[in-house]
């Protein structure tokens, strides 16, 4: 399971490697580059899914095992 995820701000196109937490979705990240607060575009279910690299933890577990996707329960 890879942990660190590069997001990247729709506004101002900055990116920023982070660690994404494993016991919780994160619905809001602030634009280190702009300020800009980022939130899940509608369908997903964490700011990892809509602008990272890497989908949060639960999703990644989901697709390698064929299980259901059972993010943010």
């Amino acid at each position: 399971m890879t942990l660190e995820s590069t997001l990247t701000c729709p506004n101002c196109g900055h990116a920023k490697t982070e660690t994404m937490p494993t016991d919780s979705c994160q619905w809001f990240y602030a634009c280190t580059g702009c300020g800009e607060v980022l939130r899940p575009l509608e369908g997903d279910c964490c700011v990892y899914c809509s602008y990272g690299t890497v989908p949060c933890p639960p999703i990644q577990e989901a697709r390698a095992t064929g299980g259901p996707a059972s993010c943010c329960g």
